[in-house]
């Protein structure tokens, strides 16, 4: 995942609520790679960002269903 990327992956973590912090996998160079990473800086962003995938591709449970 690149410095793009980090944008809309944040965005999707915060609105369904997946936990992690974004951090370039080098400091000095902020716009390589990213990875995602839990409290004890483990990186976690397969897991990250296979939960956003799937959040995204989750419909909403609310609403009405008009039969036909």
């Amino acid at each position: 995942m690149d410095a793009r990327e980090v944008a809309a992956l944040h965005d999707t973590m915060r609105q369904h609520g997946i936990p992690g912090t974004l951090q370039p996998e080098n400091p000095d160079y902020p716009a390589g790679p990213w990875q995602v990473v839990d409290h004890d800086g483990k990186d976690i962003t397969e897991m990250t960002l296979a939960a956003a995938a799937a959040a995204a591709r989750k419909r909403p449970t609310r609403g009405f269903v008009i039969a036909r």
